[in-house]
């Protein structure tokens, strides 16, 4: 709920890893390494594609837990924000270089 008040004041990317930096301290994430953050971000993609998968009501293990897409997506942005926290990488940045890039890039 804090993530989606930041974002509905329109908060720069820059100043949602700032408070992602802050909350995986107080989280006890801070030592996490990046490996360690994108496999536990890879897990959260897993468990993207199963709420999907049930949204689009494709048969799954009735046992397995599934959460709502949204908050799936949020998990997962918050492992790229992290990752990015622990490289020392403005995200920000890496996205308008790359759009930079991908504007001369031809697309098929």
């Amino acid at each position: 709920m804090i993530l989606y008040t930041l974002l509905m004041e329109r908060k720069t990317l820059k100043e949602l890893q700032r408070f992602y930096a802050e909350k995986s301290k107080e989280r006890g994430f801070d030592k996490e390494t990046a490996q360690d953050a994108l496999l536990l971000m890879v897990e959260e993609v897993g468990e993207l594609a199963r709420a999907v998968r049930k949204q689009a009501s494709i048969k799954i293990d009735d046992k397995t837990k599934v959460y709502a897409v949204e908050e799936e997506l949020a998990d997962i942005f918050n492992y790229l924000l992290h990752i990015s926290n622990i490289l020392g990488l403005d995200l920000e940045e890496s996205f308008w270089k790359k759009e930079e890039e991908n504007k001369k890039r031809k697309w098929t």
